[in-house]
């Protein structure tokens, strides 16, 4: 916490731990806090790194202690680090945890209600940050970042009955938004599906589900910066993907995101795609 005394100084209520680069340490210490009481400890490391938390965190959600995790450099946006430090499968590794909620979200507004959802969970939540700025949506315009409780809501939609479901967590959902802008300047109506959390939106009712992600708009793009694994629970058979399925490389966030194929055209095509199968 910000201007407050760590554990190794004399002077000051200690209320932080620094671990230094001891990524299990910090998961295992925390679960001892837990079991502890009287304190609802959390963490902050790079998302790469969660792999050296993994079996701290796997136990978290065996005991269902209300550890919180932050991890922050979430995908190839990492930049110049190259792909020692970028996450291609973390969040798919985290999401197969059961009992473990992972949140990504997708702006200031998402990542506020993120917060809030995190400190609400019974058990062990995990957050996922980018490290790169992100544009904040006018919540007068678009749906309101309180669907992020929910796990996944509509936030902007399309005129009529939709043609496509586009779906993004995180950083991408700034591309979706814009290829959905793309699809609309050619009569083609789509929805944009912002899904923070998998967890959450399972946990809602299958009307509210289907009223978000209608059975009968089959084609569906997901646009998301790690592996897709895992996605297909969601997208259904036939779905397009605008992901990154295998290492990253070292150059600027924007030189990536590009060379991936994380663009708002890419986006806009694999919707056109999906649409003529």
């Amino acid at each position: 916490m910000k201007d407050k005394a760590s554990f190794d100084e004399r002077e000051g209520v200690p209320t932080n731990v620094n671990f230094g680069v001891r990524e299990h340490g910090m998961g295992a210490i925390m679960n001892g806090l837990a079991l502890h009481g009287g304190v609802v400890p959390y963490g902050a490391t790079f998302l790469i790194f969660s792999d050296y938390m993994r079996p701290a965190i796997r136990l978290a959600a065996l005991m269902n202690l209300p550890t919180r995790y932050i991890f922050t450099h979430d995908s190839i946006g990492v930049g110049e680090d190259g792909p020692t430090h970028q996450p291609v499968e973390q969040l798919a590794a985290l999401r197969a945890i059961p009992n473990l909620t992972v949140i990504r979200p997708g702006d200031a507004n998402e990542t506020r209600e993120a917060w809030r959802a995190a400190l609400r969970c019974e058990g062990p939540c995990a957050l996922a940050l980018t490290r790169q700025g992100l544009p904040t949506f006018d919540r007068a315009t678009f749906g309101a970042a309180e669907g992020v409780h929910r796990g996944g809501y509509v936030l902007v939609d399309g005129e009529g009955t939709p043609a496509v479901i586009l779906m993004a967590s995180g950083s991408e959902v700034q591309l979706a938004v814009a290829a959905r802008d793309q699809l609309a300047s050619e009569g083609i109506s789509a929805r944009v599906v912002s899904m923070p959390s998998w967890e959450l939106f399972e946990a809602q009712s299958e009307a509210y589900r289907d009223e978000v992600l209608p059975p009968s708009v089959k084609p569906r793009v997901v646009i998301e910066a790690g592996i897709r694994q895992g996605w297909e629970r969601w997208a259904g058979d036939g779905a397009a993907y605008v992901t990154v399925d295998t290492f990253g490389a070292s150059a600027p966030a924007k030189t990536l995101f590009e060379k991936y194929g994380l663009t708002a055209d890419h986006a806009a095509k694999a919707a056109r795609d999906a649409i003529a199968r």
